[in-house]
């Protein structure tokens, strides 16, 4: 078993709160120290009660299952002899009603672009085989009920 914590502050200031005039914008903070600025989102809670600035817990949902799906289809890659140069993902997630009426990230899109070095380059049929395999190694796609699909990259870089 393996534990996780996330800190998590919010401070009034000084706001009508009751009235629900106040800043959504709080801290989250993890282990080593790393201290990332959050915020509701400013498509849920307009600015000035927002920040776009700040990471909000949908694109924190969005990359987490995105991150997931990277580091294990590396993994998996590794272990079937391929070697990543690089990838990059334009992750996307839809937020709509659910079968129960409650606001949901419903799917999850990944379009990862992923470029192999040296002789051994996965065929389509085996690119998809290891796909398959990150998803069922990554952790949060296991953790979460929204659907979670890899489409093909289509920007040109």
């Amino acid at each position: 078993m393996h534990r996780y914590t996330a800190n998590i502050e919010w401070r009034r200031e000084g706001e009508d709160f009751r009235r629900g005039r106040y800043s959504r914008e709080h801290a989250w903070t993890f282990d080593g120290g790393i201290r990332i600025a959050a915020s509701a989102s400013p498509l849920v809670v307009p600015p000035p009660f927002s920040s776009e600035q700040a990471i909000d817990p949908e694109e924190a949902l969005v990359a987490a299952a995105a991150s997931c799906h990277m580091l294990s289809f590396l993994y998996v890659a590794a272990k079937r002899g391929f070697t990543v140069e690089r990838y990059a993902d334009a992750a996307e997630g839809l937020m709509e009603k659910n079968a129960r009426g409650r606001y949901a990230i419903t799917r999850i899109v990944l379009r990862p672009r992923i470029d192999f070095a040296g002789d051994a380059r996965p065929s389509e049929v085996e690119l998809a085989a290891l796909h398959h395999a990150a998803h069922e190694e990554c952790y949060i796609a296991n953790s979460i009920l929204a659907e979670v699909v890899v489409e093909e990259a289509t920007d040109p870089g």
